[in-house]
């Protein structure tokens, strides 16, 4: 996957580690004074509502004042004002992702760079000559079978050889666990372990295990517990993380099924001024509607706590799997079919999770449910509607995570309960796999942003990272495209165009908390989140949307990002 990635060891990261940050004060009640800063000679993509072009902005506090023509906004500027030439490049709204969990990387054996399964054995057998024997070994999330040349997954027997005692666990993405023998043994998994409803135990095609946990079925092992960190460290983490998304372009994160801990970790970076991302955080929930009641009134926390830097945005469930295990109306494809018996994983079967949703409509929370395959989609809509006969949820802004397999005869169903569509550009990364698992056809209507779109449904895009590698220009890429890492182009029906996919991870973003209004738009009067690129995302050739650099991101007013060729670019 060599994407031209950004790094910061060839950039200035301006939100360093420790480093005191705080918004500028509001533009209100300074309408007459001059702005702080004026950038022009530029291509300004307002992203506004006539997707109207600019030369030049005014930011005055952590808003924008005016968008305009050079002269009309040069016009504007005091002998205070700072004046920045562009020189031509382009800069469009703060990019934002609906649904990252992380940056990827981690303490585990990072498998994200590898790109062949010699290579996946070699980062175990590197791991195994640092550890005493019987150590657990675990892998990052952040890698999929996709990204290897042999689009295969490492299983158990190969695993064996390079690691043969020590316990090794894979971690493949967001609901799969890898094991060697050792691992197996170490926690007791056999052939005469029963699946976990909602679970699979794989074999190989002789019977024997081949390691293979999928959803559920990762329960049967307990994972070492990561070292103990303390508030500051665990903060200084989430700085050091943000910079990396902010390096990639990003303003604003959605924490999907994140705790009310780190949610108060955030709030305490907030207080201490150095919150630079602009965070929307859904709180998880399990168990049934009575735990999830009395965990959410332990939390403190209130639908919609926070404001306009940190906020909270819903509850996050789940009902089916992964890749490998999303929840189909019809058989996914053989071999996986197992002769037209295999249709997925329900990870909670309907009448828990209907009254778990409708408890949380009581409750007045929104809510967004993970759901892949058709089946899970249809699950979702039965328990939105049962709770909207309740107590009507419509112009709440509830959505659905994913909704890989939405079909046509769901559409209508979905419009008519006004919810939302959270996508992520998944096949980008796993679209081989998925025709493995499910075929050609549902594999290239995986995602299908543009008939959302033609059925006049809000939608808005992300990455699903660390399980999907995170730019957000990557995003626009695929859907511009639906080119993918490894298995070429897959549905090219559901292209769409540039604009459609820059309001995805700009304006599009911000319906999810009613913030449309405040972000998202170069326009007076938004805060004034914005980032430079170093070429012009509507006119280049598709590839370079892909490989292109991001020069500056700035978050309400402020340079939270700045690459080392910004400087060679721009003047004053």
């Amino acid at each position: 996957m060599s994407r031209n990635r950004l790094t910061l060891s060839t950039s200035i990261a301006l939100a360093a580690a420790g480093a005191a940050w705080q918004f500028a004060g509001p533009a209100e009640g300074r309408q007459n004074a001059a702005p702080d800063t004026i950038y022009y000679n530029a291509k300004v993509v307002t992203v506004d509502d006539r997707f109207a072009y600019a030369q030049a902005v005014a930011i005055t506090g952590d808003k924008f004042t005016a968008v305009g023509t050079n002269a009309k906004v040069r016009k504007l500027a005091g002998p205070a004002t700072r004046q920045v030439d562009l020189k031509g490049l382009t800069v469009v709204p703060g990019l934002s992702d609906n649904h990252l969990h992380n940056a990827g990387g981690g303490l585990g054996v990072d498998l994200s760079r590898t790109r062949t399964l010699a290579e996946v054995y070699a980062a175990v057998a590197a791991r195994v000559k640092q550890s005493k024997p019987g150590d657990v070994i675990v892998s990052n999330s952040d890698w999929h079978e996709a990204q290897l040349k042999e689009q295969a997954l490492p299983l158990r027997r190969d695993l064996d050889k390079v690691a043969p005692s020590n316990p090794v666990v894979l971690v493949r993405g967001g609901h799969e666990f890898i094991l060697n023998s050792a691992a197996l043994t170490r926690w007791n998994i056999t052939k005469a372990t029963p699946e976990p409803e909602g679970g699979r135990i794989t074999t190989y095609a002789d019977g024997e295990l081949n390691g293979e946990l999928v959803d559920t079925a990762r329960r049967l092992v307990t994972l070492p517990p990561p070292p103990q960190r303390s508030m500051e460290q665990r903060i200084q983490d989430q700085i050091a993380e943000y910079n990396k998304l902010h390096a990639a372009g990003l303003t604003a994160v959605r924490h999907p099924g994140d705790s009310a801990a780190n949610y108060q970790m955030r709030k305490e970076m907030q207080r201490r001024g150095v919150l630079t991302m602009r965070v929307t955080q859904l709180l998880r929930a399990g168990g049934n509607a009575e735990a999830v009641e009395k965990a959410l009134a332990s939390s403190g926390l209130s639908p919609d706590d926070g404001d306009a830097l940190l906020r909270i945005g819903g509850i996050k469930l789940g009902v089916d799997g992964g890749f490998e295990g999303g929840y189909m109306r019809e058989p996914y494809a053989e071999p996986y079919g197992e002769g037209g018996k295999f249709r997925g994983l329900q990870t909670v079967p309907q009448a828990p999770y209907t009254e778990i949703v409708k408890a949380l409509n009581r409750l007045g929370w929104r809510v967004f449910t993970h759901a892949v395959g058709d089946a899970a989609i249809d699950q979702v809509l039965a328990a939105y509607e049962a709770a909207n006969a309740e107590q009507s949820i419509a112009g709440k802004r509830w959505g659905i995570e994913h909704a890989f397999m939405a079909q046509p005869d769901q559409l209508p169903r979905i419009k008519k309960l006004d919810l939302y569509i959270s996508a992520q550009n998944h096949l980008y990364l796993a679209g081989p796999s998925l025709v493995k698992y499910w075929g050609p056809k549902r594999a290239g209507w995986t995602t299908p942003v543009k008939a959302f779109l033609d059925a006049g449904l809000p939608v808005s895009g992300g990455t699903d990272a660390g399980v999907v590698p995170y730019p957000p220009l990557w995003v626009i890429y695929h859907f511009v495209t639906r080119d993918t890492i490894t298995g070429g182009v897959l549905g090219s029906e559901q292209r769409i165009s540039r604009e459609d996919a820059l309001r995805l991870v700009t304006r599009n973003h911000w319906y999810l908390t009613f913030e449309e209004k405040t972000k998202g738009v170069i326009a007076p009067g938004r805060y004034a989140d914005m980032v430079v690129l170093a070429e012009d995302i509507m006119t280049v050739a598709p590839k370079r949307i892909e490989q292109m650099n991001v020069l500056m991101t700035m978050v309400g007013g402020r340079p939270v990002y700045r690459h080392a060729d910004f400087a060679k670019v721009a003047t004053e």
